[in-house]
This record gives C-alpha cells, sequence and structure tokens, in this order.
C-alpha cells in the first residue's frame, strides 16, 4: 500500500510538473558547478545590502528562479548576493583576481532582483552595459528592479524605468493583459484581478518599452502618492537594448507571489527569451487607453 502510494504522489508530481510546461525532461543532478551539462547558465543576482524595508521574499524568489530553470531542464543557475561578480574580471576581498565562480565572462543572462543603490564602481558600470548592449546578453529584473541605481541614467536606460514609491501598499487591483502573444503573459488573461504591491514607473517612454501588463487605473481610488495623469501604469515589459534583450515585471513582493504560477511561468517565459529563444516582436506601441 506504501509502495503504491508513493508511486501515486510521484506520478502525480509528474503530471503537475508537465502540466505547467517546466519538466522538459529530467535534468539530473552531478558533476561541479552551473554549466556541468552544456545549459546555459543564469546569474541570479540580488544585492540588497542597501534596500529600505528589505523583502523578505527575496531568498524564496532566488529558489524559485533556480527551481524552474531545473525543473525545465534549460538553465543552470549561479545565484549570488554579492555585487563584486558584476565584472568581466571579478575581484576576491583581497584584490586578488576571484578563483572560479560567476562573472560576466561565463554567464548567458542576468536575473536581476537588487534594491536601491547597489554598490558597482564605475568600471562595473560600463561592464554590465557592455554585457547587454553589445554583447547580447540578456537581463530579467523583477519588482524591486527598478528602486536600484536611481542615481544611475544608463541603467535607467537599460531598464526602461524607475521607482516612483507605491501610493497603494498591497492592494488588489485589475490587471491588463495588452500582448496575450507574448510567451511571458499569454497565461494572463484579457483581465485580471491580482494582489500585489504595484509599484509606479517613471522616466519611461512608450517608445522605447514594449508594454506587455498594466495597471487598470480606471476604478483606483484617488490617491495623493499617484503622480502618473493619463492613467498609462505599465506593469510589465520588454524591450531591446542594444544588441541584448531585458524583461520587467513589477510582480513579487509577497513570497506566496512566487508560488502563483501565473508569475513563476512569466519569470520562466521571460529567461527563456532573454536567453535568446524565440525571435518576437517587442516594438514598442503606444498607450491604448482605457478599454
Amino acid at each position: 500500500m506504501r509502495t503504491s502510494r508513493a508511486r501515486t504522489i510521484t506520478i502525480l508530481a509528474t503530471l503537475s510538473l508537465g502540466a505547467i510546461g517546466l519538466l522538459a525532461q529530467p535534468p539530473g543532478r552531478g558533476g561541479r558547478g552551473p554549466n556541468r551539462t552544456g545549459r546555459k547558465i543564469v546569474l541570479a543576482w540580488a544585492d540588497t545590502r542597501n534596500g529600505v524595508a528589505q523583502h523578505e521574499s527575496v531568498g524564496h524568489a532566488l529558489a524559485t528562479i533556480e527551481r524552474i530553470g531545473y525543473e525545465s531542464g534549460l538553465y543552470d543557475t549561479w545565484i549570488r548576493t554579492d555585487s563584486n561578480i558584476i565584472s568581466y574580471h571579478p575581484l576576491m576581498t583581497t584584490g586578488q583576481p576571484a578563483n572560479g565562480g560567476p562573472s560576466l565572462a561565463n554567464v548567458d543572462a542576468i536575473f536581476f532582483l537588487g534594491h536601491r543603490e547597489v554598490p558597482l564602481d564605475p568600471q562595473q558600470k560600463a561592464d554590465l552595459l557592455k554585457f547587454v548592449h553589445d554583447d547580447g546578453k540578456g537581463f530579467v529584473a523583477g519588482h524591486t528592479g527598478t528602486t536600484a541605481f536611481m542615481s544611475w541614467p544608463e541603467f535607467n536606460e537599460l531598464l526602461g524605468a524607475q521607482f516612483d514609491q507605491h501610493p497603494y501598499g498591497v492592494t488588489s487591483a485589475t490587471i491588463v493583459n495588452e500582448d496575450p502573444v507574448f510567451p511571458a503573459t499569454q497565461m494572463f488573461p484579457p483581465t485580471s484581478t491580482f494582489t500585489e504591491e504595484y509599484y509606479q514607473p517613471m522616466n519611461f517612454s512608450r517608445d522605447k518599452i514594449h508594454v506587455l501588463l498594466r495597471l487598470d487605473m480606471s476604478n483606483m481610488p484617488q490617491n495623493p502618492g499617484v503622480h502618473i495623469k493619463n492613467g498609462d501604469w505599465p506593469l510589465a515589459w520588454a524591450k531591446m537594448y542594444g544588441k541584448g534583450r531585458v524583461f520587467y515585471s513589477a510582480f513579487g513582493h509577497a513570497s506566496e507571489t512566487w508560488d502563483n504560477p501565473m508569475v513563476y511561468r512569466m519569470y520562466y517565459q521571460a529567461i527563456k527569451w532573454a536567453l535568446g529563444e524565440g525571435n518576437l516582436d517587442v516594438t514598442p506601441k503606444p498607450y491604448p487607453g482605457h478599454q
């Protein structure tokens, strides 16, 4: 009886993973470090040391990014919460060259969940821009990503927007899917209700980003902290930065958000696209207005 029950649980778990489209094949672990199997490598980078009200969900978010890469067989993940690895030649704290580990020279994309003023020196900043713009590598950012590097205009150009508070706090609101064809948002219905801490974007232009999801502001209450006047509040977008593919989503405030299949499938598909799979149209488009 125990054997039969255990087998049933295993089968159901496998079917569940297959149903969400993540389990391509049992990838198997073994060997030493990422890229032991020839898969792509994602650097999950979350330096939050200077964060304000640091998010308790960061650890679970990084674990989720690693899990979906492992279960799908698409990529392996380096998880780092320091920033010295954002370099083509990272150094140890002694100033000597780092021995092994990730660097911009050996990863294919970055998943970024940094917070506020992440410490990078001028050469590291130049290296990060080159990694995406010139080398054509991917950059996917979640939730707190727009709060980072507020004093660095070039990062705003890379990512597409900056953080302008969250005037509603954690609230339930209607989400509009502007691009149901894009793989990262095709699992979202045309409109849906979602509870999140919605980050208000600023310093963005519809001429530079391809908006995928936006907040429906038509039924949101008046709030003095809302600075968007035309109703256009993007929540997820894709864009090109030079040769590189960039994706951002505001979703991910709470740990349970990362357990929502729509959310982790969104990030999985975004990383897959950022790694170069799929020749999708991310041409910027105008704000369609309330529909």
